[in-house]
This record gives C-alpha cells, sequence and structure tokens, in this order.
C-alpha cells in the first residue's frame, strides 16, 4: 500500500469502526533500531490472552469456542444467524471479551441457543475448549448462561453506588471475594506500608480458598506464568539490541519484575523508566491502568511500543520545560501544589504496535507512572500518539458530525480552524502536566477516592488542560496561533460533555466509564454553576438542541474554581466530597436528551467507536537466519489479524 493511496478506514460492524495507522518514521531506523521494534512488538502481542482473561473468567473459552465455529463450520455462511454470530466474535475480539469495551455491559447474541448448539454439534469436539473430562453436553451447559442470560455476570466493570461492586463485576481480579474484604485486605497492608508503598493488588487475583483470602500473583512461576515467560523471551531479545545502556537497565528491570512478580521490583523499573529520555523508541508493557477493577487496584495488561517524532516533540518540550510556570501558576491551593516539580518529561510518539487493553481501541495520549510517590519524587513520562491522531482526523473528515451538532457555521468555522491544533494541545497538557501536577498530603491514602478515584483524577487532568489552554502563556510560548484558538477546544469539550458522547451508551443505561464521566462531571458542573451569567446554555431550535456559549472568559473561570476543588478533594482524599460530586454531576442521564442525540447521530450512519489494526512486521533473514530488515504490511484484514493472533500469540 504506497503511502498516497494509504485508506485510514477499513471494515465496520455492529458500532464499530476499524481504522489503521501508519508507522511514520519507521523507514528512518537502523537496523538494530528496527529489530527493537520488533523483538519489543512481538513482547506486546504476547500479552493479549492475558487481557482476555482478566476481563472475565470465561472469555477466552467463549473466544475460542466460536473462532473454532466461524473457520471450520461448513454449512449456510450467508444466513442472518451466521452473520449475527460474526459480528458477535468481531465484537468480543474488539473488547477483549464478551463485554463492551467502553460501557462494560454484556453483548446480547442476536442468534439463538438452538443455532448456536447446532453450529457445535457441526464441528470436530476436539477442536473445542472442553475441559478435562468435559462433554459437549456439559459446555453448553456452562457456557451458554454467560452468553444468553443477561443477569449473569451482567457487566464486567459495576460502579452503581450502593452495592457490591466487587461481587457484581464481571471482571476476573476478584474470585468469591466481597468488596468489604477486599478493601480490608488491602487496608491491612497499606498499614505498615509507609510513604514509599508498592501499589498493592496490581499485579494479583484476590481470591478466597478455604476461606483463607490469598493473592495469585501474576508472574513467571505464578498465575499467567506460561505466557508471562513468552514475554520475558522477546524482552531478552530486546536486550540485545538496545540503544543505550539506561534502556537495557530498565528492560532488564522489567525482566526481573515478570520473575519475581515483587512490586518493589516494578517501582525499580518505573523509576528507571522515568528516567530514560534518550533514544528514539521506547516502550509500555505491563500491569499498568487500573479502570477495569471496580475498586481501582489493579492492572490490565498493555502493551504499546512507541517511535519518537522529534518534530512534534519539540511541541510538548516546550510544555514540559515550564512545567514549574503552570505549576506555580494553577488557580489550585498553595498546599496541593508542587513545590519543585520533578523530572516532567514529555514525547510525540507513532504507535508501533498495540496490544493487551490497548488494543484494537487505544488511548491518544498516557502519563506514567501512577504512583504518586514517583510522580512526586522522580516526576512522570508522557506521550502524545501522533499517527492514532491522524487516523481519527483523517477518517473524520467530511463525516458531517460537525454539521448537524455545532450551533451555527461561524462555531464549525472556528472548529475547523483551530479545532485540531487544540485538541492535541489539550491532550499535551492533560497528560505532559495535569497528571503530574498537584500533590497528596502528607498521609493521605493514594486510593482514598476508591471507586471515584478514577473519574476525580481524569477530571483533574482534564480541567488542568482546559483553564491553561486559554492562558497567554501558550501564546506567547507560540503554541497556539492566537488567543481565540483555545474557544473551539472549550466548545467541542462542552458539547461532547453534555451532549454527543451520549451515543456511547445505550438508552436507559447510565454513565459507567472513567473518561465519560469526567467529562459530564465538568459539562454539568459548569453548566449549572454557570446558570446565573447565562455562561452555557441548551437552546432549541427546528426540534434539536443546541450548545451555546455566551461567555467564554467566565467559562475559563469556573474550570478554574472547579479545578481547585478537584485538587482539593484529591489531595486530601475526601471520599465523600468525591462521591457527592460524582453522583451528582457524572452519573445520570436526560433520557430525552439521550434518545434526541442517538436519532440524529442514526442519521449521520457513523460508528460512535474506532480502533485500530495493528501494521505487520516482517522480519527478513539471510542465509543464516539473521535478520536484515523489518518491512512493514498495512493490507492484513481485521479478521486475519485477529485469527492469526489468536493461533500465534495464544496457549490457550
Amino acid at each position: 500500500m504506497q503511502s498516497n493511496e494509504f485508506n485510514y478506514s477499513d471494515v465496520r460492524f455492529a458500532d464499530l469502526q476499524m481504522l489503521r495507522y501508519r508507522l511514520n518514521g519507521f523507514e528512518t531506523l537502523t537496523l538494530k533500531q528496527k529489530k527493537l521494534v520488533y523483538y519489543l512488538s512481538e513482547a506486546t502481542l504476547w500479552g493479549r490472552d492475558i487481557t482476555f482473561d482478566q476481563f472475565g473468567k470465561y472469555n477466552l473459552r467463549i473466544r475460542k469456542m466460536l473462532e473454532v465455529l466461524f473457520v471450520e463450520y461448513q454449512g449456510n455462511r450467508n444466513s442472518d444467524d451466521f452473520h449475527h454470530l460474526e459480528t458477535y466474535l468481531k465484537r468480543i475480539w474488539f473488547s477483549n471479551g464478551i463485554y463492551h469495551h467502553y460501557g462494560c455491559e454484556k453483548f446480547e447474541p442476536l442468534f439463538s441457543k438452538e443455532y448456536l448448539r447446532q453450529l457445535i454439534d457441526g464441528v470436530d469436539p476436539a477442536h473445542l475448549p472442553l475441559n478435562d473430562g468435559q462433554s459437549v453436553d456439559d459446555f453448553c451447559e456452562e457456557i451458554f448462561p454467560v452468553i444468553f442470560d443477561p443477569t449473569i455476570l451482567y457487566k464486567r466493570v459495576n460502579k452503581t453506588d450502593g452495592v457490591d461492586i466487587v461481587a457484581t463485576s464481571a471482571c476476573n481480579f476478584y474470585d468469591h471475594v466481597t468488596q468489604k474484604e477486599a478493601e480490608q485486605f488491602y487496608a491491612e497492608k497499606k498499614r505498615n506500608g509507609g510513604s514509599h508503598a508498592p501499589s498493592y493488588g496490581l499485579n494479583s487475583r484476590l481470591s478466597k480458598r478455604d476461606g483463607k483470602i490469598v493473592e495469585e500473583v501474576w508472574k513467571e512461576n505464578g498465575m499467567y506464568g506460561n505466557t508471562i515467560s513468552k514475554i520475558i523471551y522477546w524482552l531478552e531479545k530486546a536486550l540485545t539490541v538496545t540503544e543505550n545502556e539506561q534502556q537495557g537497565r530498565i528492560i532488564s528491570l522489567l525482566i526481573s519484575y515478570y520473575k519475581s512478580g515483587n512490586l518493589e521490583d516494578f517501582d525499580k523499573y518505573s523509576i528507571e523508566w522515568v528516567k530514560s529520555l534518550d533514544g528514539c523508541v521506547d516502550f509500555i508493557n505491563g500491569f499498568i491502568e487500573v479502570y477495569g477493577d471496580p475498586l481501582g487496584l489493579k492492572g490490565s495488561w498493555e502493551g504499546i511500543v512507541e517511535i519518537i517524532d522529534a518534530d512534534a516533540t519539540k511541541r510538548t518540550n516546550t510544555i514540559s520545560s515550564n512545567a514549574q510556570w503552570f505549576e506555580d501558576h494553577s488557580p489550585v491551593d498553595d498546599r496541593f501544589k508542587k513545590q519543585q516539580v520533578k523530572g516532567v518529561s514529555a514525547n510525540v510518539i507513532s504507535a508501533a504496535m498495540l496490544g493487551g487493553d490497548e488494543y484494537p481501541s487505544t488511548a491518544i495520549g498516557i502519563n506514567l507512572p501512577n504512583a504518586d510517590w514517583i510522580r512526586a519524587e522522580y516526576g512522570s513520562k508522557s506521550v502524545t500518539i501522533n499517527n492514532l491522531t491522524e487516523a481519527y482526523n483523517k477518517a473524520a473528515k467530511g463525516n458531517g458530525f460537525d454539521d448537524e451538532f455545532v450551533v451555527d457555521t461561524d462555531t464549525i468555522e472556528m472548529i475547523r480552524k483551530y479545532g485540531d491544533v487544540c485538541d492535541e494541545l489539550h491532550t499535551d497538557l492533560h497528560e505532559c502536566l495535569g497528571h503530574g501536577s498537584g500533590q497528596l498530603l502528607p498521609g493521605v491514602d493514594p486510593d482514598a477516592l476508591k471507586s471515584y478515584g478514577n473519574t476525580i483524577e481524569e477530571a483533574r487532568a482534564d480541567l488542568f488542560g482546559l483553564y491553561y489552554i486559554a492562558d497567554d502563556k501558550l501564546v506567547e510560548l507560540g503554541l497556539v496561533p492566537d488567543k481565540e484558538a483555545y474557544k473551539s477546544n472549550y466548545y467541542t469539550y462542552i458539547m461532547n460533555g453534555l451532549m454527543t458522547q451520549l451515543t456511547r451508551i445505550k438508552p436507559g443505561n447510565k454513565i459507567e466509564e472513567a473518561h465519560m464521566r469526567n467529562r459530564a462531571l465538568i459539562s454539568h458542573w459548569c453548566y449549572e454553576q454557570g446558570r446565573t451569567d447565562n455562561v452555557i446554555e441548551m437552546i432549541r431550535r427546528n426540534g434539536k438542541t443546541y450548545v451555546v456559549i455566551n461567555d467564554y472568559g467566565k467559562l475559563r473561570q469556573l474550570f478554574a474554581t472547579l479545578l481547585a476543588e478537584i485538587q482539593r478533594i484529591k489531595s486530601t482524599g475526601d471520599y465523600h466530597a468525591a462521591r457527592e460530586m460524582v453522583e451528582k454531576y457524572a452519573v445520570n442521564v436526560d433520557s430525552l436528551l439521550h434518545q434526541e442525540i442517538l436519532e440524529r447521530y442514526r442519521k449521520l450512519d457513523l460508528a460512535p467507536y474506532k480502533g485500530f489494526i495493528n501494521p505487520v512486521m516482517i522480519p527478513v533473514t539471510d542465509r543464516e537466519g539473521q535478520i536484515t530488515d523489518v518491512r512493514i504490511d498495512y493490507t492484513e484484514s481485521y479478521e486475519h489479524q485477529m485469527l492469526r493472533y489468536s493461533r500465534d500469540y495464544s496457549l490457550f
């Protein structure tokens, strides 16, 4: 596929649109760097099954069964039932399991139990994922309720207030353990942990065995050990082609952590990873983000391989080099500010491979590590993923979205003029500075906000970006073209938080996902608090609802006020204030508005969610089997890639 023929959009199904991304800059790498990217990519792809299993204990067996049926079924493959089954399988591939990747609700199959049993009876039982001694009848009796009964394991992550969110969540991080038991278990660990305590629970499943609660640690000789051994193998290959000594040090520390399962080893790795600023290639590999755990403790496995975009990084370096200025001038209480901002680094990167919880759906910006004490003492490292943003923007051109939802042509023109640059800048501010800003007061538990912690943290980072994107400092630094540019970001953010993100949830559902809750919280709080001055309006025109921002300056003041309060909640560990804020502004949905937005969106014939097909890395070898080059191919289909990954990167 030639660059001038690159097609960013690919197959579409259900509520999903698959995209392709280009590996910008790969061709300029040396052979040694290409080999490093390839080895790290193999380590990334091997984590896939871990994520599937973490997201639900039946996911791998259901996926295997459906893949067998999809490949081997010899009956009518053009029937509606078969197409429904195919779509169901594609959704499972996308979400790393039977639950929606964003809403977390269980997929509803559009084929019957009878049809599924017909297909199962049409294939060789030896190819089905039967347990030892299990018959096909017993297998169906075990699996069918999980697929078809909406009351069984109905939601992957349940954050509904007032219920046992551990017992009612289908994720595979807890086994026969209640919320109270889990909270008490980790509270006991933290009691003697000290100020540099590790992120307890990050790399384990908490289970009850014979009445005793135990941690099943994810490590080479523990849970997921066989798969982790494969990751280690490719990390060890990467050790042979590192760009510098520090890069070798962090890979060695990561290997040690995977072998020991000791979270202190993970902290050692994280500290050295923050310090690793040289070289063209970087990566993330491990149990990282905790959004998949209702208690916000356990890390879903993820992997990304990155190539630094040197030219675009000049923008983020400008931001990070002024981090202390931004911290000092933040509108939050001085008690909650870092007196000395340390180690803030930021790069713009091209993703070279996505894996685990970052595939096929992925973030466009990342700030790590998550441990607050490491951020305070050593800093953090941020990335903005340029080639994914490029794919989103290229695929969205001319799709009619702005014409349908933006209030008038002047605002549309403003968004088209400034939108891309300001959206990228807001992501940079969110990741580079927002997550790294502020501090906890001494003695405050980093997990004090419990299930509300993720939403509060994302709101804090977003508000930091929203406040500063309108600051004259950004004009002075040459990051925005003029003082009016920020308005495009303000408008699209509020429109999204009040209206258009509702396209992502089903009628009757509340908002569950942390990032959606964050945007709803900010937008609804500002709408309510600004009513007296009519800062934001929701108007009706020709039967349609639109957002109007009447006073952008006062909206910035509202962002400042909310940022100060959100930082106070975070810094003091004020759980009750967090709960009240989230439950009041971030959860509930206006059903009539929701119905309207869904109908308007439906007419545009757009998929609300996007994800990516990875490029294929093909090593070129000589007669001795030595790699002489690595070629990139962009032509693999979604279906073929998923089946290949299940074949080549699974021990199941």
